[in-house]
């Protein structure tokens, strides 16, 4: 998978950002992301990838989670 400049999975571990958009993810995700407090405005910071295609893990509001990178590319943000 490609990774783009203005979305979650083009970013480097370390790298703050602050969610603009969410792209065409599956309305589940989004609600459990939203039930989690990760919505539009959100600041994230990614901690690190998975080997092998995995999922990334992300941190906000001082939570931990993993999400699919074929969902983080979907995911726009702005670097803060």
């Amino acid at each position: 998978m490609s990774a783009c400049h203005n979305c979650l999975l083009g970013l480097k571990p370390g790298i703050s950002a602050e969610i603009s958009h969410f792209g065409a993810i599956d309305p589940a995700l989004k609600r459990r992301l939203a039930d989690l407090g990760i919505s539009i405005g959100s600041n994230i910071t990614i901690k690190r990838y998975c080997p092998c295609g995995g999922p990334l893990m992300l941190e906000c509001s001082g939570q931990l989670l993993g999400i699919r990178q074929k969902e983080a590319a979907e995911i726009k943000v702005a670097v803060s």
